[in-house]
């Protein structure tokens, strides 16, 4: 990372756009607009939400009406991107975007409302992450054989061509919390296992490779990478210890990683008590020492997912306690220099409610959240 620019990060926004400004002369092929770096953009992307369980589960409409208008409610509450996680070869009771082989029906109803959906936020000047979400097929079955990523590849050629000539604000996330066979915890393969960082590793090679093979805007595409462990951050130094064992072997500037967070799980998980909060400093701590070795791998970081479950929706979750997690979550992934984007499901990790044509606040979370 450019020293300067690690020097002014953390400067007022007016001096971090004065920056942005001196360094993008370059743009994308279509001649639109200005090419930003991976380091530029994490900041550009502020604060962000899922649109959980929609695209990659089949819990609630896909619909592009219903999904303008949560859109137009988080534009609101002060988002700058929105993480849309897709499944597409596994899942959705069975009704499936791509076959067995990976190639991706893109006249299927429900892949339509994504790429509405898509537009509609683009449109609105968000950033926009899309990614391979709940594909079981690959984490049960991965055993980096050229067969299987030959499949990975082809699902992922298929994407980034059809999205080619979309503007850089659309981000591709690689694929969403490896696990199985890649590793994690109580599984037969656990986070640490040196065969199961390996497949990791290699796997965000195979999607990566694929994505800049197919050219046009995709070659300075910002590529999100995740680590074992269901994407826990707790293993980038695991499974990125140097430089070294990045894609590009740090030589790409449009590379991101994303970790996911909801540790300690005794507090943010759906069955979690606000007894086991560990306190403030603890989770501090713990955003800081991933975020430290993001910046010595000089590749910025995207908390892709975070929260506080609540599966019967305990009084005590109802709590400043909760909301004020959130709080201290955002103002402390922002100040890292990383983004922010948590978990909502309207489920047991619910931010919103929708009725009819009305969305609402669940447990006033999200509004304290975007407090300053």
């Amino acid at each position: 990372m450019n020293p300067f620019y690690m020097s002014i990060r953390r400067q007022p926004i007016f001096l971090l756009t004065l920056l942005i400004m001196l360094n993008c002369g370059a743009t994308n092929s279509s001649g639109e607009d200005p090419v930003l770096s991976a380091n530029e953009v994490v900041i550009q992307m502020g604060s962000g939400v899922n649109i959980g369980n929609t695209f990659d589960l089949d819990s609630h409409d896909t619909s592009p009406a219903l999904n303008k208008l949560i859109i137009d409610t988080y534009i609101d509450a002060g988002m700058d991107h929105i993480r849309i996680p897709v499944t597409w070869m596994d899942g959705y009771s069975g009704d499936h975007l791509a076959d067995e082989a990976g190639n991706i029906n893109f006249s299927h109803p429900r892949f339509k409302d994504l790429e509405n959906v898509v537009d509609y936020a683009l449109s609105k000047g968000l950033y926009v992450t899309i990614n391979t979400h709940h594909e079981h097929w690959l984490f049960d079955s991965y055993d980096g054989s050229d067969e299987i990523d030959a499949v990975f590849s082809n699902l992922w050629t298929q994407i980034a061509t059809h999205f080619k000539d979309y503007p850089q604000r659309l981000i591709f996330e690689v694929l969403n919390e490896p696990q199985g066979n890649f590793g994690e915890w109580g599984g037969s393969v656990v986070p640490g296992d040196a065969r199961g960082i390996a497949l990791t590793r290699q796997i965000n090679n195979v999607g990566y490779h694929a994505i800049r093979a197919t050219g046009g805007n995709n070659e300075q595409r910002i590529i999100q990478i995740g680590v074992n462990g269901m994407g826990n951050h707790s293993q980038l130094d695991d499974v990125y210890p140097t430089i070294a064992e990045l894609p590009g072997k740090g030589s790409d500037p449009y590379l991101m990683i994303q970790v996911h967070t909801y540790d300690p799980w005794t507090f943010c998980g759906q069955t979690g008590r606000n007894s086991e909060y560990p306190g403030e400093a603890s989770i501090v701590q713990s955003i800081k020492k991933v975020t430290g070795h993001a910046s010595q791998l000089n590749v910025p970081l995207n908390f892709g997912e975070w929260g506080v479950g609540r599966d019967d929706n305990k009084p005590e979750r109802d709590t400043d306690l909760v909301r004020n997690h959130y709080k201290l979550m955002r103002q402390t992934i922002l100040a890292e220099g990383a983004a922010p984007t948590a978990w909502e499901d309207r489920g047991w990790f619910g931010l919103i409610s929708v009725d009819g044509g009305t969305v609402s606040f669940t447990n006033n979370i999200l509004p304290t959240m975007m407090e300053d």
